[in-house]
């Protein structure tokens, strides 16, 4: 908590690795830094579905709605920050007063996934990305999300690793699926389904 950042660069990564919190040297491919890596990734996706929704708020048909959505997407940013730091260090070295996912936090997102899903239209068939910003941007992150699981995932099978971090991965692109369409429908904008048997456009000339 007394964390203070005076440099930004320290020329300690330069031969190729990085340190992990326990203060181990690994190098910067290894399976644990594409896992967390790949979080922060996301979490930035996060941020810029964040600054889009606060461009858009005018386009939700009901205004108070937009609080909400706004601070779950923060609390779901903030989660991933959590995770990063856990991913970040070695199973051996987990403080027990180190913030860690929990399986309440994999429950808060099926609670959040139950809840917003209970406004759309029942799913007749796949979604492709597009509409809102917001909603394009979070279509990213959920992809984004998917990777950082398969990172996990290579990562459990090398090393221990809590089995809450894929499940939550899971479950948060999951989440990210249906807050992409509740956004849309909270703005109006129709669904882009997948047409298999969509005849090829006309093309110039």
């Amino acid at each position: 908590m007394g964390l203070r950042i005076t440099k930004v660069y320290t020329k300690t990564g330069d031969d190729g690795t990085t340190g992990l919190v326990g203060g181990q040297r690994v190098r910067k491919d290894n399976a644990r830094i594409e896992s967390y890596g790949t979080v922060d990734e996301l979490m930035a996706h996060m941020g810029v579905a964040r600054m889009h929704l606060a461009g858009e708020s005018s386009r939700f048909t009901d205004a108070k709605a937009v609080a909400p959505f706004a601070e779950l997407l923060e609390y779901m940013q903030n989660l991933l920050f959590t995770l990063g730091g856990e991913l970040a260090t070695r199973a051996e070295d987990i403080d027990p007063r180190m913030p860690t996912i929990r399986a309440e936090d994999v429950a808060f997102l099926e609670r959040a996934c139950d809840a917003y899903n209970e406004a759309l239209p029942p799913l007749k068939d796949f979604v492709l990305p597009g509409g809102s910003h917001t909603s394009t941007a979070l279509h990213v992150a959920r992809t984004v999300a998917r990777r950082a699981e398969r990172h996990v995932i290579h990562l459990a099978a090398e090393e221990p690793v809590s089995p809450h971090c894929a499940v939550f991965l899971n479950r948060f692109s999951d989440a990210l699926f249906v807050l992409c369409r509740w956004v849309n429908h909270a703005m109006q904008i129709p669904e882009t389904t997948w047409r298999h048997k969509m005849p090829p456009p006309s093309l110039p000339g």
